[in-house]
């Protein structure tokens, strides 16, 4: 008896400091496929929108009409300037994110806004969503979603996600607004860059299409829009692989 409870106690103890460990851990930017690869019917969806182009919109002859308007020399390939990549980008400057000397094998999975722009770097929490599915997928009990937070997930306030490209400009009425301003402001074209988020999260050209969540994680906190969302949401595709989550 006395050795079961030694063990049951070690058992305990690995589980919570794996738990730990996983916090612990800084996180960092793994790109699109391996997000993609559970949640595909995502991917397929914000691979048609703009984010998922925009780092076209940097190349010489691109985005013409755009960079004549803003005073950019639109035949000037912008692909490696420090002050226009990060906003067409997923994770520029930080750790593991992208890098324009980069392999393109690697960098076409990171020079598009992709999943970790919005939801945060998924080195940590990517692991955690596979333990939960797996776990939801056994016997149906539901994983807190609070602990997400320390492993590097945006789980509610994209709004400030959005806001370090879109509302980024000189004036700008957000207060983290800093250099290198973007030059696509409001006085430029107001109907096109005026930003209004609760319009532009609606938008499925911009963002992706929502599908059906299995109830993997439960609790706080909450993206406020999520019920609606779920009202018309899609059934998804299963993943690629066995590693499955879902919030």
């Amino acid at each position: 008896m006395k050795r079961f409870i030694v063990l049951l106690l070690s058992l305990v103890v690995a589980v919570v400091f794996s738990d730990g460990a996983l916090a612990a851990k800084k996180p960092s930017y793994e790109g699109y496929k391996k997000c993609g690869g559970c949640h595909r019917s995502q991917k397929e969806s914000w691979l048609k929108t703009k984010h998922a182009k925009a780092f076209r919109s940097l190349k010489p002859g691109k985005a013409v009409k755009a960079k004549k308007l803003a005073k950019l020399d639109p035949e000037k390939d912008y692909t490696e300037d420090k002050d226009c990549v990060g906003c067409h980008v997923t994770g520029f400057k930080k750790s593991r994110g992208y890098s324009p000397k980069m392999p393109k094998t690697q960098a076409k999975y990171y020079n598009k806004v992709g999943c970790e722009t919005c939801h945060g770097p998924g080195s940590v929490y990517r692991k955690a969503h596979s333990k939960a599915g797996k776990k939801f997928k056994a016997d149906k009990m539901a994983s807190p979603r609070k602990p997400l937070l320390k492993m590097g997930e945006i789980l509610a306030d994209y709004e400030e996600a959005c806001n370090k490209c879109h509302m980024n400009y000189e004036g700008s009425p957000w207060k983290g607004a800093k250099e290198p301003y973007t030059p696509f402001t409001p006085d430029l074209d107001k109907k096109k860059y005026t930003f209004n988020y609760e319009e532009a999260i609606k938008d499925d050209k911009a963002m992706h299409e929502h599908f059906k969540l299995r109830g993997v994680y439960k609790g706080e906190p909450i993206f406020k829009l999520r019920e609606e969302f779920q009202k018309t949401a899609k059934e998804p595709a299963p993943p690629d692989e066995e590693e499955e989550g879902g919030k």
